[in-house]
């Protein structure tokens, strides 16, 4: 992808997985790296931040002998993803506004202004 993926969007991105269901690290690496160009190595300390910041929580769950460990996103993480999603609509509109133009959902083509 061209654009470079800010640390606040990447929290946005990490926080509307967890929000869905409580995942563990490697598939919500996973599913951030399907959408996003970005290394494994880049999200770990992302979501150690989150955690810290209490934005996450973590628990283990026992699997085939070993542990994996979940994260959870607490009602700070929510209160925060909605924040992250009234700015992303914000900041949406107003580079929308900038191109001249916008994709037409139906369709996927480009609508003039």
């Amino acid at each position: 992808m061209t654009y470079q993926l800010t640390a606040p969007l990447l929290d946005a991105c990490v926080l509307g997985v967890v929000e869905k269901e409580d995942v563990y690290g490697y598939t919500l690496t996973q599913r951030v790296m399907d959408v996003v160009d970005i290394s494994e190595s880049t999200l770990y300390p992302v979501l150690r931040r989150l955690q810290k910041s209490g934005l996450l929580e973590t628990y283990d769950e026992p699997y085939q002998g070993r542990n994996r460990r979940y994260y959870r996103i607490t009602p700070p993480g929510r209160e925060q993803l909605y924040f992250f999603r009234e700015e992303w609509k914000l900041y949406k509109e107003k580079i929308d506004s900038l191109l001249g133009g916008w994709i037409n959902e139906q369709t996927g083509f480009y609508a003039g202004t």
